[in-house]
């Protein structure tokens, strides 16, 4: 082999060690980790370690495992306050990374529990027994934490930091406060428990939210919340809460998200909301239509409930002065079996594209064909945008061009020396 050849041999090394993902390189420790825009956790063993909301930690570990194996069984019979709060630990199903999205990630556990976090400024949480089988779920609080039971299928967990979260048991579930001062559950078929954390402090709407998911009264939440990206998109995220319901959410025009919710039943249900200003425009006057019809704006939160089943839609809009441009926006939808919401801002490029009292069919026609970032969600708990492209790990031209210096001083450098 020749002095250059052998050069051309040692640049080429030096392009592929320049090149490598970060994660090639420094091993395959973080290979089940997932570091989202909100929110961050680990899989260690067979636990989700380390969930961190807006920088926040949460949640030490969570496991889960079928009850028939971990002892319990209260959601198929019996009262859950006995055989929950003594529930301190259980051997748990092994969990892998299952599908991302540009929102949203799953685990799923060996014992058929599918494990959702959806990357939004609440950090939502979704357990659900997607195998058929009842499973016990155990959440270990970071240090320092305090729960108490909120009552009305709900645990209030306040960390050392003073972050507030709530874990609420949807459907055919249950939720405790153990012995151990943690958190324990057990979800049914059909049932979900739901983790929604607030580290920008927790309102007032943010207390009626979570009421009306552990009520059964609304149906899901979306959000759009998050910043534009550089054709003036903005990612959406839906959970879906209720059985034989899908919730639906995407960016139709600049100043308008789209809430769709379908629904095998005739009843009204309420959906939640949370927008940014760079989503609908401008969050100060915010107006919706459901269906092309103006729904009508309430009063108060009774006012609001009011709607479901009536003969109109009705809307909420609130407000957190910790969190400016946003807004989170009850829409109640008088009923089904399929409505789409349209939640619009005030501003000028809305008054001139005219896209604010536009017709759900056409918005229909717009998010198909140009946004990326429109948001699904299943029955099961929770699929949302689609993948963002903005993480690509593939080299930009600048790395190319360093890479290439580098073959070629390596090359030369080794011709030359003797």
């Amino acid at each position: 082999m020749s002095r250059l050849t052998e050069g051309i041999a040692v640049g080429v090394l030096v392009l592929l060690a320049a090149t490598a993902p970060a994660s090639a390189v420094s091993g395959s420790s973080n290979a089940r980790a997932y570091a989202g825009s909100n929110v961050t956790f680990d899989l260690q063993g067979s636990a989700v370690t380390n969930y961190t909301v807006g920088g926040h930690a949460v949640v030490q570990s969570l496991g889960v495992q079928s009850s028939s194996k971990a002892g319990g069984g209260s959601v198929l019979g019996g009262s859950a306050s006995g055989s929950l709060s003594s529930t301190t630990s259980a051997s748990f199903a092994g969990l892998s990374i299952g599908a991302k999205t540009e929102t949203s990630a799953s685990v799923t556990a060996e014992s058929g529990a599918t494990i959702t976090a959806h990357d939004t400024a609440d950090g939502v949480l979704v357990v659900n027994a997607s195998g058929g089988d009842a499973q016990t779920v155990v959440a270990n609080l970071s240090d320092g934490a305090a729960a108490t039971s909120g009552g009305q299928n709900q645990v209030q967990v306040k960390t050392s930091d003073g972050t507030q979260a709530t874990f609420i048991a949807v459907g055919n579930a249950s939720v405790a406060v153990n012995d151990g001062g943690n958190v324990t559950a057990e979800v049914g078929s059909g049932g979900k428990l739901v983790l929604r954390s607030y580290p920008n402090g927790k309102t007032d709407a943010d207390s009626h939210a979570d009421s009306l998911i552990a009520s059964g009264k609304a149906a899901g939440e979306v959000d759009a919340t998050g910043s534009a990206n550089s054709s003036g998109q903005v990612a959406t995220d839906a959970v879906t809460y209720a059985n034989d319901t899908t919730v639906s959410a995407s960016q139709s025009a600049k100043s308008t998200v789209n809430v769709t919710v379908d629904r095998a039943t005739h009843e009204g249900t309420v959906v939640v909301a949370s927008v940014s200003k760079a989503a609908v425009g401008a969050t100060d006057n915010l107006s919706v239509n459901v269906d092309g019809k103006a729904a009508v704006k309430a009063s108060s939160y009774s006012d609001l409930e009011s709607a479901v089943g009536s003969d109109h839609c009705a809307y909420l809009v609130t407000q957190n002065a910790k969190a400016q441009g946003k807004a989170t926006v009850f829409v109640a939808f008088d009923h089904f079996s399929k409505q789409t919401a349209e939640v619009s801002g005030s501003s000028s490029s809305n008054a001139t594209s005219g896209t604010g009292s536009s017709s759900s069919a056409s918005n229909a026609s717009s998010s198909a064909s140009g946004s990326s970032t429109g948001g699904t969600s299943s029955s099961t708990g929770g699929s949302s945008g689609s993948s963002s492209t903005s993480g690509s790990s593939s080299p930009g031209f600048g790395v190319l061009a360093v890479a290439g210096a580098l073959v070629a001083l390596a090359a030369i450098a080794f011709v030359r020396r003797d």
